[in-house]
């Protein structure tokens, strides 16, 4: 995929990693960054195009797919955590999950697969997480609905055989949702640095930190070893 001259939706742009990424994608030359956020008013950077976009609503994605005909990029980042364990917790919180975090970049590339299509295949991004493949009770809702984005990634792949489709594993970055953790983390911009190399550079996966290398590397040994 060329940034230069491309014409991208991220969605969640107005905060944390979707930030990130819009601003380094016209500092790379974009012609156009679609800033797909709850309330435009929230997009600070006057460079951007604020659009009005609800991932978990297929009727608003299908009139946006309408009015922005030249997207060749996609990138799927809005996210929602902390509805807790799967087993404890709040049902209806993991629900919302998996509205934002699987539905939505369902509901997304549903509607934006045939503009991708008209305009060349172009290239989408799903951000997904280590916690795709690694259990985390207290996070439980969140890693399931990782790991079925995941899946989703993967079959999207599969079928949209024009089009570039990147899927992205990283741990702890330094962004809102993380602010209360005290572990190690990268940076948003770091991240963003990497996708949009790895998209320049045609690849299908990329492993952000040392952590979602390790732990997928152990997926092909004993299940204990994705229980931390």
């Amino acid at each position: 995929m060329q940034i230069a001259g491309s014409v991208a939706l991220v969605t969640g742009a107005n905060r944390g990693l979707g930030r990130e990424l819009a601003a380094q994608l016209l500092e790379r030359g974009a012609k156009t960054v679609y800033a797909g956020v709850r309330d435009p008013g929230s997009v600070a950077d006057a460079r951007l195009v604020p659009v009005a976009l609800d991932v978990t609503d297929p009727a608003v994605l299908a009139e946006t797919a309408e009015d922005l005909p030249d997207v060749d990029l996609v990138i799927n980042n809005a996210g929602r955590a902390g509805a807790g364990s799967l087993l404890t917790a709040d049902l209806d919180a993991a629900r919302a999950e998996f509205e934002t975090n699987v539905f939505g970049p369902v509901h997304v590339l549903r509607a934006f697969a045939p503009v991708l299509a008209r305009n060349g295949g172009g290239a989408v991004v799903n951000i997904l997480s280590v916690l795709s493949w690694l259990a985390a009770p207290t996070s439980g809702a969140y890693a399931a609905s990782k790991a079925a984005a995941w899946s989703f990634t993967n079959t999207a792949r599969a079928e949209l055989r024009e089009t570039q489709v990147l899927g992205v594993h990283v741990g702890y970055m330094d962004t809102d949702m993380t602010a209360g953790i005290t572990a190690p983390k990268l940076s948003a911009a770091v991240v963003a640095g990497q996708i949009l190399d790895a998209l320049e550079a045609g690849e299908e996966e990329l492993l952000a930190d040392d952590v979602s290398r390790a732990v997928k590397s152990a997926l092909s040994g004993p299940v204990g070893g994705l229980v931390p």
